[in-house]
């Protein structure tokens, strides 16, 4: 019985650790940044272009800022 629950617990953790290793290193696009890429791939593939995105306003102060 142990060994079955060794090699049960030992599959389930190679398994967590494969599911953890995936995924994207790089950081994350900003929806504006995501945006003006899609323009740029629809452009180069000639299809329909969607809207010139709204560029982000710039980041204001906030005063609970030094919190974080």
């Amino acid at each position: 019985m142990t060994g079955s629950r060794l090699l049960t617990t030992l599959v389930l953790l190679s398994v967590v650790a494969a599911a953890s290793a995936c995924g994207r290193k790089a950081g994350l696009d900003t929806p504006y940044e995501a945006a003006v890429q899609a323009r740029k791939d629809a452009e180069k593939a000639n299809q329909p272009v969607p809207p010139e995105p709204a560029p982000p306003v710039a980041d204001r102060h906030f005063i609970l800022d030094g919190l974080i």
